[in-house]
């Protein structure tokens, strides 16, 4: 291995190998079913291939516009128009993006000056705070509290300052499945109004949210839209995640920001992917079925561990089911989920991975997206234990 003449000044010194890498190698190596990454071991349907394969043949393979294909951005302003009464211009309020994860990076960086604070809620998805620290801002933490994950907003309240510049929010929340509510939505306008602060929001999830409760999008709150970068990811809605193609919606001034800074870090995302997907979302089923589909994988997951030991948490949203295991182990959770790969041949994720001081509530994060034959062949596995 070739060691460098230079010793770098690291800008995240703190920050190894994500969990979910280590978790998934560990999983290959040691033969084990893997529901700790969230990804989905199923296809897509055939015809977005097709259709992506049609603009490919077509000769659509070029460069398209920074801001995304046309065809796409009216799409997304249709759907967004039909799901949340919220009209955004195709030209200067949405964005195409390589993912959320860059849409949000992009996001920190366009807004984030050195010595700012972003507040941001634990447990955290783990892209968050390494891209604030990257571009010179400091990580506030509010938290989700354990079993219900819901956010104190008096906390909140207590972490503004004068310095205090962002706020993100994950809702449906990765990991713990839980949601925003229309009064969390009121109290966080209530806390922004009269501020310079930025609201970030992931709503990668935004179309799995289940037991007919209604996903509460910044999009659709006049207020908050007005200060929000809304995010979300084709990924996750049509079962692409190694696409990485995502997009981002906001008023045109803040988006003329964010644009500044996505022409340079990434420029745009390949042509023909997007136009397979415009063609697709013209079915508004294929993403307004996403609920009922992952409904029925999380009830046909619990079931699998109604007869085990885990004591299984609320999951509103998302395709991620928590589950405590202090019946089976006093173990760390990150002891605990090794163990649980390598002897009973199950990965999944310890939640303190998602915490910056490492709390543990002995909590494992599972991945149900997946076929039922693999949903049961882990369910067979834990029950075991």
């Amino acid at each position: 291995m070739r060691q460098s003449s230079v010793v770098p000044d690291s800008k995240l010194p703190g920050v190894g190998t994500t969990i979910f890498t280590v978790m998934s190698k560990l999983a290959a190596d040691c033969g084990a079913i893997n529901l700790s990454q969230g990804f989905p071991d199923f296809q897509a349907e055939p015809s977005l291939f097709e259709a992506t394969w049609r603009a490919m043949r077509e000769g659509r393979n070029q460069y398209p516009p920074m801001a995304g294909v046309p065809e796409l951005r009216s799409a997304i302003g249709d759907k967004v128009a039909e799901s949340y009464a919220a009209e955004y211009d195709m030209d200067s309020e949405i964005t195409v993006t390589a993912g959320a994860t860059q849409a949000i990076f992009t996001a920190i960086a366009a807004f984030v000056r050195s010595g700012d604070e972003v507040i941001v809620f634990e447990p955290v998805y783990d892209s968050y705070v390494p891209a604030i620290e990257t571009v010179g801002g400091r990580a506030m933490y509010a938290s989700l509290r354990f079993p219900d994950y819901r956010p104190d907003w008096a906390q909140v309240r207590a972490l503004l300052s004068p310095r205090s510049r962002m706020i993100i929010v994950n809702s449906p929340h990765n990991p713990t499945g839980s949601v925003l509510a229309a009064e969390d939505l009121d109290r966080l306008a209530e806390l922004t109004r009269g501020t310079g602060i930025v609201v970030l929001a992931d709503e990668v999830y935004e179309h799995i949210v289940f037991d007919g409760v209604r996903h509460q999008s910044m999009a659709g709150h006049p207020e908050l839209a007005a200060r929000s970068i809304v995010v979300s990811s084709f990924g996750k809605t049509y079962h692409i995640t190694g696409w990485k193609i995502g997009y981002v919606l906001a008023a045109a001034d803040l988006m003329a920001e964010f644009r500044k800074v996505h022409q340079f870090n990434v420029f745009t995302v390949n042509t023909p992917c997007q136009l397979g997907i415009a063609e697709y979302m013209r079915d508004a089923s294929r993403h307004l079925g996403l609920a009922a589909f992952y409904e029925a994988k999380r009830e046909f997951f619990r079931r699998q561990l109604l007869n085990s030991r885990f004591e299984l948490l609320d999951c509103r949203g998302t395709y991620f089911q928590l589950a405590r295991f202090r019946a089976i182990a006093d173990l760390p959770d990150r002891e605990f989920a090794h163990w649980l790969t390598r002897e009973v041949g199950v990965a999944a994720i310890p939640l303190s991975a998602f915490y910056h001081d490492g709390r543990d509530d002995r909590v494992l994060r599972f991945c149900f997206a997946k076929q039922e034959a693999t949903l049961a062949a882990a369910g067979e596995r834990l029950r075991s234990i």
